[in-house]
C-alpha cells in the first residue's frame, strides 16, 4: 500500500495482484494519480468499488461514513460448511467455555467422522472474516484455532 499525504488531502493506492485501488479525501489528486498511471500503464477504470477481496465497501457520503461489511462472504462460507441455517448468537463463545481432551472423539467411528470436517479449512476462513472485519470474533477463532493439529 502506498500513502500521499500533502495539504490538499490523502489517498491511498492498494495493489493486489492486477487490481490497484485507489481512496482519498481529494478526488483532484486520485484523477492526477490516475492519468499517471494510465500513461504508464494500460489500466481499465472500473469506476467507483462496491466489492474488494470479498469485503463490500460502503459509504454514507452525507454524513462523511465508510464502512466494511463481509456480509456475502460470511454468508458463502457458513454455506460451504453447511451452517447457514445456524441462529446467530451474541458472543461467539459462551462465557467461560473452555475446550478440553475429554471432548475429543475416543472411538475409531468418531476419529473417521471427524477426519471428514473441512476444520482447518473453517478456522482459515473465520481468521480471514475476523482479520478484514469482524474483530469481535478474534476470541472464539483464538479459542478454535488451538486445535488445528487434532480438531477433535
Amino acid at each position: 500500500m502506498y500513502v500521499k499525504r500533502s495539504t490538499g488531502g490523502i489517498m491511498f493506492l492498494t495493489l493486489y495482484v492486477g487490481n490497484v485501488l485507489l481512496a482519498g479525501s481529494n478526488l483532484e489528486i486520485i484523477k492526477v494519480t490516475k492519468k499517471w498511471l494510465s500513461s504508464v500503464f494500460e489500466i481499465k477504470d472500473m469506476g467507483e468499488v462496491r466489492y474488494v477481496l470479498g469485503v463490500e465497501i460502503i459509504r454514507n457520503r452525507t454524513k462523511k461514513l465508510l464502512g466494511l461489511s463481509q456480509e456475502t462472504y460470511i454468508k458463502k462460507v457458513l454455506e460451504r460448511f453447511r451452517m447457514h441455517y445456524s441462529k446467530p448468537i451474541d458472543t461467539p463463545a459462551e462465557k467461560g467455555l473452555t475446550l478440553s481432551l475429554d471432548q475429543c472423539p475416543k472411538t475409531d467411528k468418531q476419529k473417521e467422522v471427524m477426519s471428514n470436517v473441512p476444520y482447518t479449512s473453517a478456522v482459515r476462513s473465520l481468521m480471514y472474516t475476523m482479520l478484514c472485519a469482524r474483530l469481535d470474533i478474534c476470541f472464539g477463532v483464538s479459542l478454535v484455532s488451538r486445535y488445528q493439529s487434532n480438531p477433535g
